[in-house]
This record gives structure tokens, C-alpha cells and sequence, in this order.
């Protein structure tokens, strides 16, 4: 499955409406985007702490801190390109009004817990279908708390890893990162792509125990066709028509 990362963000301002169209027409199986809480109580598009990069620089708004309006003002488009002037921080409940019948969504919660009930409340009311859904997050309680609450969706925890300086040792490690897997009922693992821990005894290992394997982001066609070898899941990417081709492609 090949996930559009933040839509086809690579060609369109990340997170906007602009990248999941882009995303679909590039024929992405699915989309992933990321949210926030407002301090009003709705859930928007977002990926950094603050706005500044998206705005190039013209407003350091924080989502917890900023109401629905002062975050619907901005322009997050003209940073990437001047075609894209006037694209806004788009509402969860329009991005997965952009998710064909075929497609699925990957929703990950840059937030704590806070989120997961008004994310139960929007997601009671959409068309999709549970299946067409993934809750993702690397804050443990907030997948916790998904797969207690929303049962109905796959949550899968999302880690990334650190080199110690002294002894090279990558963590977390496997043994944390199946405990984790464990304590949190998470349904699959979301690794960053790191060659050097994601071996395919890794991946043996996370299989034993019964979840799913997914990998973020990999733009290069080489290391797409490698977790394609792999038997991943699925493949997060900012460029879903190209790693689609590589991958294709690799096949005897």
C-alpha cells in the first residue's frame, strides 16, 4: 500500500486539500495528514507545533493556543508555490471527505489525549468505513486510549530511533519496541525507515507478534523497493506516483 505523507506533498503544500486531491489523482492507495486540537475544540491539519514554516514565516500561531478562525486566516499555500495562494488548514471532516470508497486514511495525532474523544465524535459521523481508517500516533497513551475507545480502528504506534554516541546501540530496541506494541493493543508498528534496525529478522519478529508492519517516509525508489522485498504493509512517501513505479518496477 503505498500512503501519501501529508498528501503528495513533494508536489503540493502539505496537509492541504491541494495535496490529498494531488494524492488521489497519483493514484495513492491512501493519505496521511496530521492533527491538532484547537483550544476551541476542533481538529485541523497540521503538522508542526506552530505555523511559522507553513507561513513563511507571516504567523507563529500554536494550535492548543488558537481558535478554528485565527488558524482558517492563514494562507499555507504560497510557501510551496504561488498557484497554491489561499489554501487553508483544512478540517479532519474535509479531509476524509476526500477519501474515494477505495481509499483509506491515516490520521495521526500530533497531541495527547485530549484529542481522542472529540476524535471519537467526528469520527462516529463520517461515511467511511472502519476499515478505511488508521489512528496513528507515537504518544503510547493516545494509541492506548484509541484502541479502548474506538476498537473498531486500527491504531498503530509510530517510533523513530537514536544512536548512542559511545556504543552505536540503536533504540529503542526491538524487545521496547514489542513491549510497547503489547502494552498499547496497537494493531501495527509505523518505523522510520532505518536501514540499519529495520532488517528483515526485525521484521520476522514484529510479525510473530501479530501486528502489522508499516514504514515512513521513504522517497527513495532503491529503499521502497527494499521494504517492498521486506513485505511491509505499507509504504509512506512524499511522492506516491514515483514509488509506486519503483516498486512496480522491481518485480520480476
Amino acid at each position: 500500500m503505498i500512503v501519501a505523507h501529508r498528501g503528495a506533498s513533494f508536489d503540493a503544500p502539505e496537509n492541504t486539500l491541494a495535496a490529498f486531491q494531488e494524492a488521489w489523482k497519483q493514484n495513492a492507495d491512501a493519505i496521511e495528514g496530521d492533527f491538532y486540537l484547537t483550544i476551541d475544540g476542533h481538529i485541523v491539519c497540521l503538522h508542526d507545533k506552530t505555523t511559522e514554516r507553513i507561513t513563511a514565516g507571516t504567523a507563529k500561531l500554536k494550535p492548543a493556543e488558537a481558535t478554528l478562525e485565527q488558524l482558517r486566516d492563514l494562507d499555507v499555500g504560497s510557501w510551496k508555490h504561488e498557484k497554491y495562494a489561499g489554501e487553508r488548514i483544512p478540517l479532519l471532516d474535509e479531509v476524509l471527505a476526500t477519501v474515494p470508497q477505495a481509499g483509506k486514511i491515516l490520521i495521526e495525532i500530533k497531541c495527547g489525549p485530549e484529542i481522542v474523544e472529540p476524535l471519537r465524535v467526528v469520527l462516529e459521523k463520517t461515511t467511511l468505513r472502519p476499515e478505511q481508517i488508521v489512528i496513528i500516533c507515537f504518544n503510547q497513551e493516545v494509541v492506548k486510549q484509541c484502541r479502548d475507545k474506538m476498537p473498531q480502528f486500527k491504531a498503530n504506534w509510530l517510533t523513530s530511533y537514536k544512536q548512542h554516541e559511545r556504543t552505536g546501540k540503536w533504540s529503542p530496541d526491538l524487545g521496547s519496541v514489542l513491549k510497547t506494541l503489547e502494552s498499547t493493543k496497537a494493531t501495527g508498528l509505523g518505523t522510520q525507515g532505518r536501514d540499519e534496525v529495520v532488517t528483515a529478522e526485525f521484521v520476522r519478529d514484529i510479525r510473530k507478534a501479530g501486528v502489522e508492519c508499516h514504514v515512513w517516509t521513504v522517497n527513495d525508489p532503491a529503499q521502497a523497493q527494499r521494504y517492498a522485498e521486506l513485505g511491509f504493509d505499507s509504504i509512506t512517501t512524499d511522492k506516491p506516483a514515483e514509488i509506486r513505479k519503483a516498486i512496480l518496477d522491481g518485480k520480476p
